[in-house]
């Protein structure tokens, strides 16, 4: 480096000390079913003036990752970092930005690009190691939590999504080969706090890098997305999105590709044993847009499955899964051409039947909206059937206001 070691060094204990003298003040009380104390974790990557041996990379990666747990900590619902208070997150905020403007300044290079080898290989290490593995003799799979504390990876779970969120998109998918095999190594651990990291991390990718950066990693990928649909509520709406967007992303051009198939099933599978979970219908009604899409009309062979969900959800309780259940629908009517399906005559009726309880909804105007557009790509769909399906409701007094937006 240009700059001396020492006048690094230097500044990284100019700016480490705010930082010590503030989570020294901070009050931490473990949670009582842990013994751990996750404020001596991050003491311990501060800058330790009396120990000579220490290399500069490894003061430098120790630094970012106290930055990075304590900046980490505001999106946190983990109880193990919520007694971070933002004054400490800010401070270790700006200390970070300031380091990463001093080492662009003096190398002319980006900090967390040039140390996220070393950093992602601190972080992978320290999830893997609370995961599943085998036993000491390699043969039984046995639990190495028992060895490890998992609060150790999960806190390097948010290491890691924070990091990543802080490279340039420019450069992002320049790191994906780092970063994709951590984020397995995170979709694989048993805890939800840890998988959930990863999978906001794979959003992130899915969002913002080419579908090429995928390609090497692309099975492994959408294969660990299927394992994981049967995740635990809290994380649910993560794997959903992250999905959906990842398939539609790497299979965007192949609607007959297998993983469509594999993923939809799974997740269909896993809302039939909960048809009633509010959480589950309106995360998936959500995000399920894109994998509708990219497969259009494929999804002809699914509706046995999809549409009695449908019919279901249309009548549920909150108006929020009625809305985002009609948006659904008009998805699927234009992707797929609804004709001679024999739920054609039914979502007639359950939309006749929605409109007229939308009377006592809240959303009743925006529910009302939605439908009528519903109903005209059904007749635009096939006519005569929608005519035979709907001379029964013509003369609905109830109806009055819609009959004549129905020209038949």
């Amino acid at each position: 480096m240009a700059t001396s070691f020492s006048n690094f060094h230097n500044l990284i204990i100019r700016l480490s000390e705010p930082i010590q003298h503030t989570l020294s003040q901070t009050p931490y009380k473990p949670p009582e079913s842990s013994n751990i104390s996750i404020k001596t974790l991050l003491q311990s990557y501060l800058p330790n003036t009396h120990k000579k041996d220490s290399t500069f990379e490894s003061i430098l990666t120790n630094f970012i990752l106290l930055c990075a747990a304590l900046c980490s900590s505001q999106t946190s619902t983990y109880d193990q970092l919520t007694w971070v208070p933002l004054s400490l997150s800010d401070v270790a905020n700006e200390a970070f930005r300031e380091l990463r403007k001093g080492y662009f300044e003096d190398e002319g290079k980006d900090l967390v690009v040039e140390m996220m080898v070393k950093v992602l290989g601190v972080v992978k290490m320290r999830i893997k190691e609370s995961g599943i593995g085998e036993g000491e003799d390699g043969g039984e799979v046995s639990a190495n939590s028992a060895r490890v504390p998992v609060a150790y990876a999960i806190v390097a779970a948010y290491q890691f999504k924070w990091l990543v969120t802080q490279v340039d998109i420019s450069q992002l998918g320049k790191l994906s080969t780092l970063i994709i095999p951590c984020a397995l190594t995170a979709l694989d651990h048993w805890s939800p706090e840890v998988k959930g990291q990863g999978m906001i991390t794979f959003i992130h990718l899915a969002k913002h890098v080419k579908a090429a950066e995928f390609s090497l990693y692309e099975d492994v990928i959408l294969d660990a997305c299927c394992q994981n649909i049967a995740s635990d509520d809290e994380i649910w709406e993560y794997v959903v999105e992250m999905s959906v967007l990842l398939v539609a992303s790497t299979q965007q051009n192949n609607p007959r590709s297998s993983w469509y198939e594999k993923l939809l099933n799974e997740m269909l599978s896993h809302l039939w044993r909960q048809p009633r979970s509010k959480e589950r219908r309106i995360s998936w009604l959500k995000y399920i847009e894109p994998l509708f899409s990219g497969m259009g009309l494929v999804l002809l062979g699914h509706f046995r499955r999809i549409f009695p969900l449908f019919f279901k959800w249309m009548h549920a309780d909150d108006d929020e899964s009625v809305l985002l259940v009609l948006d659904s629908i008009k998805t699927v009517i234009k992707f797929t051409w609804i004709r001679y399906s024999p739920y054609y005559d039914k979502l007639v009726d359950e939309l006749v039947i929605l409109y007229k309880d939308a009377s006592l909804k809240v959303e009743r105007e925006n529910i009302r909206a939605r439908i009528l557009p519903i109903l005209i790509l059904l007749q635009q769909c096939q006519s005569k059937q929608f005519e035979a399906a709907w001379i029964k409701h013509k003369d609905d007094p109830n109806l009055s206001t819609l009959s004549p937006l129905l020209t038949l």
